[in-house]
């Protein structure tokens, strides 16, 4: 092999490396996207905290309630029905300050919208 062959060989290696290291860099943020649950069209992000004691009481902040409250009701339904089924295997909920309350009833604080409620255990 020549001089020239064995630098054309390591450069096109290095090439692909770099492609390699690009991909797995770019690729897991294609997949997260697409996973997201919209609302309305919009990423609503949305956490579920229980109750040490109890499970079944949880509350759900939902961020970005400022992009638009009937979104963030439903992500905040979706993320308390999802924790329900994951936990209890129904999605059978006792609100105590849920998504269905009037506008100016609705728990929101600094851009986040906060619901509570209990899973309904057989």
């Amino acid at each position: 092999m020549t001089m020239k062959t064995q630098n054309r060989g390591r450069g096109l290696g290095r090439a692909f490396a770099a492609i390699a290291i690009g991909a797995m860099v770019v690729l897991p943020g294609c997949g997260d996207r697409a996973a997201k649950v919209r609302f309305n069209g919009e990423y609503y992000p949305a956490k579920v905290s229980r109750d040490r004691d109890a499970r079944e009481q949880f509350q759900v902040a939902v961020r970005r309630a400022d992009r638009g409250l009937t979104g963030a009701r439903e992500a905040g339904r979706y993320e308390a029905t999802r924790y329900c089924l994951k936990e209890f295997g129904t999605s059978n909920i006792d609100w105590v300050n849920g998504p269905d309350a009037e506008d100016g009833r609705l728990q929101v604080s600094n851009g986040r919208l906060l619901l509570s409620g209990e899973c309904v255990t057989w």
